[in-house]
């Protein structure tokens, strides 16, 4: 007797768990259907930011997967199709017909909640004018080229310093813009300790961005066409032909929270190691992921929100398997990220300084000035690591880079040994790669590891 896995979510993680459940079952052991209200499934959100400055030229470019493909697939996939309602007693879910209006009930078995996330839209004078724009979706990103496309001006507005908001700077930059950032926080990169989110800042001057920092928007300011013309704050006016928001986003989970399904401090379902939903009213029957969940931070041992397409697909993954007859589970995540801004990569990963207060941990802190190759090498550029370690023990707690070509990638060995919690000290024995064209004899990871293993010793 066949079973129906019905999902909601047509992008990285339901598409991917649904992919990978048809992996395991034939359509004859698992009927498999699957909801977008969207129009676009299986893309890079991520990629966006790039799609809009020119650098991807097409926004197919970014779909990884077409409709018609996972419908090859044997998944009767439903576009433009909204799910209003979860009944987990019943074990069926409402849905409505974006285009007709047509409603009706669909029974499952199993079911997949992929929601994602939305963008933060502050309730501001405003915010919902023409002019204005979030990036969340494929529709946002061609949204937002066709104003800029028509827009006579070339002056832009990007409100929040966040990994969007300086992806999204960088694009305007690039399509000719007079780019101002306006951030709420000290310093841009809030993910960052604010001295390293200071060589962001002057970086991004120096790139020719006006950075606005410490400054609340309080309303966009429209025209006689009702079209944005200016943020305003407090203390002052910037005009703007465009403006972009790039103040983060929260989980969508409006669905599963009207349906008694459980979520944590930040607003996230609550799921176990193989991404069922906890809880009684789920019963067993149904698995979250992607940016509508939370997720353990390794280091910290707390639930966090981190939306990355990265944990999407792989929570996808373990999904699929685990609705698809097999075992699979997702551990955690140690928090990292990389980004880049026109030549400046910024990476990071594991605990802030205020994470660690949080966290009630005793640290120590170094910072260390490298370059990316030997420095007699043609090419090599500077960059600044901070790590954090564990007073006494020398557990490695978090590590950040700012620099220049080869600097950001470099974040992914600190992100293994936090994994695999490592300590300072054994970190200074790993053995890299070396030639001069990628290194110094001491990679600059490895600098700061040696650095701070002296700092532990003398706490």
């Amino acid at each position: 007797m066949s079973e129906r896995l019905v999902v909601i979510g047509g992008d990285a993680a339901g598409m991917s768990a649904a992919s990978q459940a048809r992996r395991l079952k034939k359509p004859a052991e698992l009927e498999i259907v699957a909801f977008e209200r969207g129009s676009f499934t299986s893309y890079s959100a991520c990629g966006i930011p790039y799609w809009v400055s020119g650098a991807v030229p097409e926004r197919d470019d970014l779909i990884a997967r077409t409709p018609e493909e996972h419908r090859a697939r044997d998944i009767d996939l439903r576009m433009r199709t909204e799910v209003t309602e979860i009944d987990p007693a019943g074990r069926r879910v409402r849905a409505r017909d974006l285009d007709s209006g047509a409603e009706g009930w669909t029974a499952y078995d199993k079911l997949v909640i992929a929601t994602g996330a939305r963008p933060l839209r502050p309730p501001l004078p405003g915010i919902d004018a023409p002019g204005v724009h979030g990036v969340q979706n494929l529709g946002d990103g061609q949204a937002l080229l066709d104003t800029l496309e028509a827009t006579e001006g070339r002056r832009a507005v990007v409100v929040g310093a966040g990994y969007i908001g300086l992806e999204m700077a960088e694009a305007l930059l690039r399509r000719g813009y007079e780019v101002t950032v306006v951030n709420r926080g000290e310093q841009p990169m809030s993910t960052l300790d604010p001295d390293m989110g200071r060589l962001v800042d002057a970086a991004m001057s120096g790139m020719g961005v006006t950075m606005v920092n410490d400054t609340e928007v309080t309303a966009v300011l429209t025209g006689d066409d009702g079209r944005a013309r200016a943020v305003a704050t407090k203390d002052a006016e910037f005009p703007a032909d465009v403006v972009v928001l790039g103040i983060g986003v929260e989980p969508e989970t409006e669905l599963a929270r009207a349906a008694g399904l459980p979520v944590g401090e930040h607003g996230g379902l609550l799921t176990d190691l193989s991404m069922r939903v906890r809880g009684p009213v789920a019963d067993g029957a149904i698995w979250a992921g992607g940016d509508c969940v939370e997720v353990l931070d390794l280091v910290w041992g707390r639930e966090r929100h981190i939306a990355l397409g990265t944990h999407a697909n792989k929570h996808g993954q373990v999904i699929g398997a685990n609705v698809g007859g097999g075992y699979a589970t997702f551990p955690g995540v140690v928090g990292t990220a990389v980004s880049k801004v026109c030549d400046l990569e910024i990476a990071r990963t594991g605990l802030r300084e205020k994470d660690a207060r949080a966290a009630g941990l005793q640290y120590v802190t170094v910072t260390i000035e490298s370059t990316s190759r030997a420095g007699y090498y043609p090419g090599a550029a500077p960059m600044t690591v901070k790590m954090l370690a564990e007073r006494r023990t020398g557990r490695l707690l978090g590590t950040q880079i700012v620099g220049r070509e080869g600097a950001g990638k470099r974040v992914d060995v600190a992100a293994v040994a936090l994994t695999a919690g490592m300590t300072v000290e054994q970190m200074t024995a790993l053995d890299l790669g070396y030639a001069p064209p990628y290194s110094p004899v001491w990679d600059p990871v490895l600098v700061a590891a040696r650095k701070a293993t002296a700092a532990v010793r003398a706490a």
